[in-house]
């Protein structure tokens, strides 16, 4: 069942257009990537989906709710790239706050708090949120997104400027949540995050997706393999491999074909191939190579210039006046 339909998703800020006729599906208790450099596109994505910006054309559904609808809000959870929190309350303190907002009954939201910031492993709950570590803060503001226990969070660069070991954690805790059957939408520019958590994901440039599909999906159709072959005697094509103990030659060649090729010329030197090591693209070499072949006319409705896509995410405001995360349909807003 999918939780989220796209459909012609269009967002244009007067003649320039940020995201171009999107299209895609998020089934429920997927993790669903969305990828690409900055002023791609990502954000101004997430955010139509969260309802935080409305699209200039298209579709944007959520539980089968309008992205727009302020009450399917309610059970979503957003978590902007830069979240900036109530710097003088503690974390049980800021979380009892925004649980009050979604009218979460007090003991259910004592309880769900404890619950998050125990899987978190978050320590110090009585600190002041000023003086906490980025990560730390980083953890309190996931568990924000999950005070309202929703059934889709929307993460725009969970793990951004997090040190090694508390990104490897934030990643790890975001599979535990589609696990437990939450669906999962996010955005991130460390490719071997993604590739390493994500179901599907679906590439951005200047605008529009280039590429979808799972990742083994999009290395298949975008992807190229290297053979690494070694021998004991020099043939046509091969270098010295000066990092062996031993006398060997290593040539790279792209099928099985010149594989063989190279079998056959080593056995006419009365020598034999020692090693065949593949090699397949990483999906950041992938998206490189794709990104690259993008021309800047390539989106519908006049394209993308290099300076202008860098300029989207910087220029580009929620239609509601600057929110920085998905809120109850009160009204009420963190600052």
């Amino acid at each position: 069942m999918a939780t989220i339909r796209v459909e012609g998703l269009r967002k244009t800020y007067g003649d320039f257009p940020a995201v171009v006729g999107s299209d895609f599906s998020v089934d429920t208790g997927e993790i669903f990537g969305i990828v690409g450099p900055n002023g791609a596109g990502k954000t101004t994505t997430l955010k139509m989906l969260a309802g935080l910006v409305e699209p200039t054309a298209g579709v944007a559904e959520v539980a089968g709710r309008d992205a727009g609808d302020p009450e399917m809000r309610r059970d979503l959870g957003f978590l902007p790239e830069e979240s900036p929190l109530y710097e003088d309350m503690t974390p049980r303190s800021y979380l009892g706050f925004f649980a009050d907002l979604y009218d979460v009954p007090r003991e259910a939201a004592r309880e769900r708090t404890e619950s998050t910031l125990d899987r978190l492993e978050l320590e110090h709950r009585e600190r002041r949120l000023g003086d906490m570590s980025k990560g730390m803060k980083r953890k309190v503001a996931i568990a924000r997104s999950l005070v309202n226990d929703p059934d889709l969070l929307i993460y725009d660069e969970p793990a951004s400027g997090l040190d090694p070991l508390t990104t490897n954690y934030v990643l790890e805790f975001t599979r535990d949540l589609a696990d437990q059957g939450k669906t999962v939408v996010f955005s991130a520019h460390n490719l071997y995050h993604v590739e390493s958590i994500c179901d599907r994901i679906v590439i951005m440039n200047r605008g529009e997706i280039i590429a979808r599909g799972t990742v083994p999906e999009i290395r298949e159709e975008y992807g190229t393999t290297a053979y690494h072959v070694f021998t004991t005697v020099p043939v046509a094509g091969a270098e010295r491999d000066h990092r062996a103990d031993t006398e060997r030659y290593q040539a790279v060649v792209d099928d099985m074909a010149a594989v063989e090729s190279i079998r056959e010329a080593a056995a006419a030197a009365d020598g034999e191939v020692v090693d065949i090591r593949t090699r397949e693209q990483s999906l950041e070499d992938i998206f490189l190579d794709l990104a690259d072949e993008t021309p800047p006319e390539a989106a519908a409705g006049g394209g993308r210039a290099p300076s202008e896509a860098a300029a989207e995410e910087a220029n580009a405001q929620p239609s509601d006046g600057g929110r920085t995360g998905a809120e109850p349909s009160n009204g009420s807003r963190e600052q």
